[in-house]
Formats: C-alpha cells, structure tokens, sequence
C-alpha cells in the first residue's frame, strides 16, 4: 500500500484550510520554517499509535506486520507526515499516516470537511469528536480520515487499505489511533 494515497488526504486537507492563511507575495524570501516547536505532536509514532494486533482484529488477518514507513515532508503546505504500513505475508494490508501541521491554525473538523469536499463520494463517518470521512479512490484504495489538535498543532489522522475495507473495519483503527495520540 502506497503511503501516497493517505499523504494526499492530509495534503487536501490542510491546503483547503490554510487558503484563506497565504500570506501577500513579496519580494524578500520566505523565512525557513522553525525546527519542531511541539514534542508531543513531532513524537507521535503512527506503529505506537496503531499496533499490528488491532489492525489483525480489524481485518481478520492473521500474522499483519507494522514497518515504519517513510517520513514525508510537503512544502506545499507544510504537512510532516510519518507512516505505519501493515503486511501480511510480505503485502500490503493498510497504512496509517500521521501528519502534523506545526505552525498552522486548522481546525480538524475544517480539515474533515475539506477532504471530503475533495473527494467525490465521500460520505460522513459518525463517532468522531471533530468528524470523519470514508472513500473509496479509484475502486483501489478505501480511506478513513480525522483530524485533531494535539498540543495547539493540528493533525491529520487516516488510514488506508484495499478498497473491500468498509468503513465499519477501520473506523475503530482510526478511533484507536486518535484515542492514543
């Protein structure tokens, strides 16, 4: 499972919300952004959030395997996204994707509603404090996603599997996830 497909979700996600924030263009360059400036949101370990035994719960699958994925940073939008990917036999099985947007000012359930405004078919997920939404991209891939503040720092939360998933499947896994971050 390609990490791609959950690091756009949190891309629509934050990029909708902070189109009102683009500041004037001008002709100084852009000052680099701050190293880390909230722990607890850079700490957040989506294998910690997420163990291999829930998702095997989830799925019905026997011996799912949690590999850190790889860190991906945005420019575009200054999201810092770390993955978790779940194998079964050596294939994939979902990914859970964490992404922090430090020094931004979403509000996670802006963050919802803009995935969902991108995502056409895109339904409502009941049992999130800040909502939630499901889709199925290109009869590929099923996503789950939420958002929250952790510390002050919005975060995008969502998870990714074969298209069969339903939303029933992963909704606790997303829940889970965001109950320990």
């Amino acid at each position: 499972m390609r990490t791609f497909s959950v690091l756009l979700v949190a891309f629509v996600a934050l990029t909708a919300c902070s189109s009102a924030e683009k500041p004037a263009p001008s002709s100084s360059p852009a000052p680099k952004p701050a190293p880390s400036t909230n722990p607890a949101a850079a700490a957040l370990d989506p294998c910690k959030l997420l163990p291999a035994d829930a998702v095997s719960k989830a799925l019905f699958l026997d011996n799912l395997k949690a590999v850190p994925g790889p860190a991906e940073n945005s420019t575009a939008n200054g999201g810092k996204a770390r993955s978790c990917e779940y194998q079964h036999d050596g294939k994939a099985a979902g990914a859970l994707a964490v992404t922090r947007y430090e020094g931004k000012q979403g509000k996670p359930a802006e963050m919802v509603a803009s995935v969902k405004k991108a995502k056409p078919g895109a339904t409502d997920v009941p049992g999130f404090p800040d909502g939630g939404v499901y889709y199925v991209d290109g009869q590929k891939t099923a996503t789950l996603a939420s958002a929250e503040l952790v510390s002050g720092t919005p975060v995008m939360i969502s998870y990714t599997g074969p298209a069969k998933v339903t939303a029933e499947q992963i909704a606790p896994l997303v829940k889970q996830a965001l109950a320990a971050s």
